[in-house]
């Protein structure tokens, strides 16, 4: 019987371009809780010893800038100035206000930016989720939690993972190979930080899913030696890590990232209200797997492409699952920030583990 195999990543909390994205979400969360018609467009570079930031924003709201960075920096662990990145780091800021020619189009409901958004659901999860990167979040978000708690007192912030699944008739059977990438303090053995990572990460949450490896399997700091992380051996940018933020690569990719920016711009509130039209139709049985597909243009009111794919899973006619999308979302600019209610201060936590898959958020509600 033929099999496939699939493989997805996703990074810490910690990771460069993560800090990166959590503290232009920081930035959008503290804007929109004073002013929901607020608008960002907030870009963060980190590098050694340094941090920048870039942008525009629009608000009658009252921020500090800078004292959000150094809170998000000092929240991920990086307190330690002599591993080149802290919260003590200097900190630039290039941020002015949104372009009046983009802000006309706002002003009138109209979206902020152009591009295209996909949305994707699938059976493989009770999130709907593909299971290669459903296992890589749960084992990056596990990695911080031994961290923080101090279960591995030793780890530093930073690291990643990456899953491959092994399908079987279009079904997740198997985990054929994990990898782990986490900074450790130099007096710990690569040995020891194998097994207590296989330990206390690989086997729980690989359990989690009926999954389970031989510790022979487990590839941890591939180089042997891994001991200094963040942005002091990798620089950081704000929407790098799109891939992990969706679907792990199962899905196509729109044409930008999420963090920083308002739900005005429709690469944001767009992917959102594609994965809720996505997964409400393999979650009512109407498809067993769903790719929906958006598109607009600066001002638009109303998406110039809306398309959905069911890869020949569909359990019902085309009429149908198009009638029970317009019955629940208006994909309008307007329709999708009112139904999903987008204007308020949601989005940090949404900056790490990735944006879909997750209960909290107002795109997972299944009707």
């Amino acid at each position: 019987m033929s099999t496939t195999t699939f493989t997805s990543e996703s990074v810490c909390a910690g990771h460069p371009d993560k800090i990166c994205d959590q503290i232009s979400d920081a930035v959008l969360d503290a804007v929109l809780a004073q002013d929901p018609y607020g608008r960002v467009a907030v870009e963060t570079v980190a590098g050694f010893n340094r941090l920048i930031m870039v942008g525009e924003v629009k608000t009658k709201a009252k921020i500090d800038l800078k004292k959000i960075a150094r809170e998000q920096i000092k929240r991920l662990g990086y307190i330690d100035p002599k591993f080149g990145f802290s919260d003590k780091s200097p900190i630039e800021v290039y941020v002015h206000e949104q372009s009046p020619e983009i802000a006309v189009g706002v002003e009138k409901q109209g979206a902020g930016d152009q591009g295209m958004m996909f949305g994707f659901a699938c059976k493989d999860t009770k999130s709907y989720m593909p299971m290669p990167i459903t296992l890589a979040h749960g084992l990056t978000r596990r990695v911080d939690q031994v961290r923080e708690e101090k279960h591995l007192p030793y780890l530093r912030p930073d690291g990643k993972s990456q899953v491959t699944v092994e399908y079987e008739k279009d079904k997740p059977r198997r985990v054929t190979k994990v990898v782990l990438a986490v900074p450790h303090e130099e007096k710990v053995s690569l040995n020891q930080v194998k097994n207590d990572l296989y330990k206390q990460v690989v086997l729980p949450v690989l359990g989690e899913f009926g999954f389970q490896i031989a510790k022979t399997d487990l590839i941890v700091n591939g180089t042997g030696v891994w001991h200094k992380g963040g942005p002091a051996s990798d620089s950081g940018l704000t929407g790098r890590k799109i891939v992990v933020d969706g679907y792990g690569g199962m899905s196509r990719v729109g044409g930008g990232c999420f963090s920083g920016k308002d739900p005005t711009k429709v690469d944001r509130s767009g992917a959102y209200a594609a994965r809720y039209l996505a997964k409400n139709i393999v979650a009512n049985d109407l498809a067993k797997k769903c790719e929906i597909s958006l598109a607009y243009f600066i001002g638009a009111k109303k998406p110039l492409m809306q398309e959905v794919e069911t890869f020949g899973t569909a359990r019902t006619t085309e009429k149908v699952i198009v009638n029970f999308i317009n019955k629940i979302l208006d994909t309008s600019v307007a329709g999708i920030l009112k139904k999903l209610d987008l204007r308020r201060p949601i989005y940090l936590p949404s900056a790490a583990y990735g944006h879909f898959g997750r209960d909290e958020f107002p795109w997972e509600k299944v009707v």
